[in-house]
């Protein structure tokens, strides 16, 4: 960490969370806004399962954005958990960014969210950010505007947004970083995530395997790194071998496909990713265990880091 002489005057730095209903952009707006993929997004509501830290790199500033799981009604022990890291992170940010999506009328769910939010950080700095603009004609975004301006309290600032488009990824990094403290750095230039390498294989093999997934079957989806270590035989090349953990015998089926071709494209797909992170070509052994309902088991839980 650096200290306040390595920063040129009035230099901004601290931390932002995103914060929202399951499934309303928040960790595509996090990659939008570093530049780099540094978190899983997939159709699925409650993808993100732990905060993940990415950090943006300005002249004038330095942003680490919090991203984390959407704060929701639990269901299960595990939806009780992230509700609990979820409001443990926000008593530790900076400014808290309530997201709503453009193409979805602000609920009772969204109520209950700032509810929440006010309750957990009373005094944290708070802003609105209306996502997807992308997807609805521009009198539509100004109505979720207004509705979002009423909702926040009417003197908060409130930014329209496309992270798939890029449009307005710049404006809201300025007004972010005008409403964070002036500070030093946190983390060096060449850093963009301080997540570990091991958690970074995992959630890409996970977000693998969520992709055409429906109903239940996505909640119930584990992913553990158990070796990392070069090839043994081919120079040039890294074995990876990881389990994903399911609830029920029954959804090993679904997950490997008819023949197995399901499974063929999940490791298919996590190698590009893998190789990508470690800068190797990738051997990926992957395999299947049966963690009885997981989501419920303390013990279990525990073992997969929550």
């Amino acid at each position: 960490m650096t200290n306040f002489t390595d920063t040129p005057e009035g230099f901004r730095s601290g931390f932002v969370s995103f914060v929202g209903r399951p499934n309303t952009g928040k960790s595509t707006l996090t990659n939008a806004l570093v530049g780099e993929k540094i978190a899983i997004t997939a159709d699925q509501p409650e993808t993100t399962r732990h905060p993940i830290r990415g950090i943006v790199h300005r002249p004038d500033a330095q942003i680490v954005v919090v991203d984390t799981p959407g704060l929701h009604r639990p269901r299960t022990l595990l939806g009780e958990r992230l509700n609990e890291i979820v409001k443990d992170t926000y008593a530790d940010v900076d400014l808290i960014a309530v997201t709503v999506p453009a193409d979805e009328k602000i609920g009772p769910g969204d109520k209950w969210i700032l509810d929440a939010v006010r309750q957990s950080a009373p005094t944290t700095t708070l802003m609105g950010v209306v996502t997807k603009i992308d997807k609805v004609g521009r009198d539509a975004v100004m109505v979720q505007l207004q509705a979002l301006h009423e909702l926040l309290g009417g003197d908060k600032e409130v930014v329209p947004v496309s992270a798939e488009s890029g449009e307005q990824v710049d404006v809201l990094a300025d007004v972010i970083a005008s409403l964070l403290p002036e500070g030093p750095k946190f983390y060096p230039d060449d850093h963009i995530t301080d997540d570990d390498t091991r958690t970074r294989m995992a959630e890409l093999i996970r977000e693998a395997a969520l992709t055409g997934l429906r109903d239940e079957l996505p909640h119930s989806v584990a992913v553990e790194i158990d070796e990392v270590l070069p090839d043994q035989q081919r120079e040039g090349v890294t074995d990876i071998h990881a389990v994903i953990y399911l609830e029920r015998p029954g959804q090993k089926k679904i997950l490997e496909g008819k023949d197995g071709r399901r499974m063929g494209r999940i490791i298919t797909q996590s190698r590009a990713g893998l190789m990508e992170l470690v800068g190797t070509n990738v051997y990926l052994d992957l395999r299947i265990k049966i963690l009885k309902n997981w989501q419920s088991d303390p013990k279990a839980l525990g073992r997969l880091g929550f």
